[in-house]
């Protein structure tokens, strides 16, 4: 519903500051530009959605292979002590933390076919416990907060798209992207701790983190003695070398499980191609829609006043053409990608506006549309402090892939 509102936005705004600037300002090629704009965006779409085939069918086969090869269940078992300890109204034995687990473990992996189904299916069994039917207990909420975290060990989706717009390298933006996403993770992950008094002191608790933001620290504290082109060539040797080493490592598991790694990713390849051509009318519908808004002059309008407002508090505004996918982000996740998408095709895949729009849509994921498929699919409608600590997630993630691409490319 939310993409509806902001869909039927587009095309309005686009026609009244089209009407203003022809009346008021006699522009009599503002609606020709508009018009153009609906038929250029249109073919974009579709040709970035058929050179998405290819590459999206290597990766969802990759994908099934690991997921074959017990990859999820690897992760699952890795976490497992930590989720317990986030998840203290569930009894260890409760059927909805193997559900969890392995959503958050699909997730990391970027399985998102294989993530949904998991996680609908853990908040029907945590409502099944639940004591008040249409009121998010404890677990859901930070089971949602950790999925709107959006963290993600291989942003595939993103990496395609960048290759497909023509990036030097597409694989450039995997270590920011894991850095954002892990800071986006933490502030959602310690938000709902604070509101459900979860002590965040215990012992295995701050082993997790404190590993963790530890890992983060030091890697940070690296680049940050680096020069610009010595982080530039460390990130993409690091990226590449640590993808290749994911995909081999999918084939080694499952060759030792004794899967048919062949006919395993021709299935999996097989959705990869399904999914593919059903973006293309997704794609279509919200790059025309955001091609009319920027055409009309009203996108362009939005982020001037904001550079400028930067450039009175003496802040740098060069990343704010990244600014319209941080605002969409949170809302709807195809809009933000058709927001990614026009900032790499406006200003170029490897220019630092294409290159924060991507690591911002990596950073989080889709607050709202989560929220509402996942709490909508068992009828909670009062989600508490659910959007609240979404929504830091989310202030967080796109706060520091701001910050991280300045350090990686500016």
């Amino acid at each position: 519903m939310v993409l509806n509102y902001i869909w039927a936005g587009f095309f309005l705004s686009a026609f009244l500051i089209g009407t203003i600037k022809l009346v008021f300002f006699h522009d009599i090629e503002v609606f020709s530009n508009i018009m153009n704009a609906t038929f250029e965006y249109a073919k974009t779409g579709f040709e970035i959605s058929l050179g998405l085939t290819g590459v999206l069918t290597l990766w969802m086969g990759l994908m099934q292979i690991g997921e074959k090869g017990g990859v999820v269940k690897i992760f699952s078992r890795a976490v497992g002590p930590f989720f317990h300890r986030l998840f203290p109204e569930l009894d260890r034995d409760h059927p909805a933390i193997g559900s969890i687990m392995m959503n958050i473990s699909a997730n990391m992996l970027g399985l998102d076919n294989a993530a949904t189904p998991l996680g609908l299916k853990a908040m029907k069994e945590m409502q099944s416990s639940n004591r008040n039917k249409d009121v998010a207990s404890d677990g859901m909420i930070m089971f949602l907060v950790l999925n709107t975290s959006g963290l993600t060990l291989i942003p595939v989706t993103i990496m395609v798209y960048r290759f497909q717009l023509g990036a030097a390298d597409p694989s450039d933006i995997f270590i920011p992207i894991l850095l954002a996403t892990s800071f986006s993770t933490l502030a959602g992950l310690i938000s709902v701790s604070m509101y459900q008094r979860i002590n965040l002191l215990d012992k295995v608790i701050m082993s997790y983190l404190g590993g963790f933001a530890l890992l983060i620290g030091t890697v940070i504290f690296i680049l940050s003695q680096m020069s610009r082109e010595e982080i530039a060539t460390f990130s993409s040797v690091a990226a590449n070398l640590l993808l290749f080493s994911i995909i081999t490592s999918f084939i080694l598991l499952a060759l030792i499980k004794k899967v048919n790694v062949y006919e395993t990713f021709i299935d999996g390849a097989k959705d990869g191609f399904n999914v593919a051509i059903k973006i293309i009318p997704y794609l279509i519908a919200i790059l025309v829609a955001v091609g009319v808004f920027r055409a009309s002059g009203a996108m362009d309008m939005i982020v001037g006043l904001i550079q400028k407002l930067l450039v009175s508090l003496h802040i740098d505004s060069d990343f704010t053409g990244a600014l319209p996918t941080a605002f969409m982000k949170p809302l709807s996740g195809s809009g933000a990608r058709g927001m990614m998408v026009d900032a790499m095709n406006t200003f170029g895949a490897d220019s630092f506006v294409g290159r924060v729009s991507s690591i911002v849509q990596g950073a989080t994921d889709t607050t709202f549309y989560i929220i509402a498929v996942y709490f909508g699919s068992v009828g909670i409608r009062k989600t508490r402090y659910a959007i609240t600590c979404g929504l830091i997630a989310d202030f967080a993630g796109i706060t520091a892939s701001i910050l991280l691409a300045y350090l990686f490319f500016h």
